[in-house]
């Protein structure tokens, strides 16, 4: 039941970092302003991780989707999930109203103090399935059993 379990926790995951990178990567402006907005990071840093993350966020959703270095991707997916909950809840306690840029977007929104619960509840299952893959990589249908099933010693 675990690799059902994990084959679906991948396919979500992985769908939804694909989605959301993939709408990034199409206005990389923006994505740079979604992340100044928030006002936590140095301006000198503000457009590599603008730049960069849809990128990474499209490989750790290709990586998941194929079941290709599940734990490393799962982890990776966590650290994300960990670092935009803190994001979010920073702009939320600052009372910044800013919409999350989680799926393109970013900068002022005026409803936006309403949506953080739900951006913060979304991120939070998306993590604890990120956590159950780091745990229990080992999927159905997942490209990881081909490429480093046990070798069989040749007798």
């Amino acid at each position: 039941m675990k690799e059902w379990i994990g084959l679906a926790a991948r396919l979500v995951i992985g769908g939804v970092w694909i989605w959301a990178g993939a709408l990034k990567l199409g206005d990389s402006y923006q994505s740079v302003q979604a992340v100044r907005a928030y006002d936590l990071l140095p301006e000198s840093l503000v457009e590599p991780v603008g730049y960069l993350l849809p990128v990474l966020e499209v490989v750790v959703g290709a990586a998941l989707v194929l079941g290709v270095l599940t734990r490393g991707a799962a982890v990776i997916s966590a650290v994300l999930f960990v670092v935009f909950i803190i994001g979010i809840a920073s702009a939320w306690a600052r009372g910044l109203q800013i919409d999350c840029g989680c799926f393109g977007g970013g900068g002022y929104n005026p409803d936006a103090s309403s949506q953080y619960p739900w951006e913060i509840a979304r991120d939070a299952v998306l993590l604890a399935g990120s956590l159950y893959l780091v745990r229990w990589p080992r999927t159905r249908f997942a490209l990881d059993g081909l490429l480093f099933r046990p070798l069989t010693p040749v007798n």
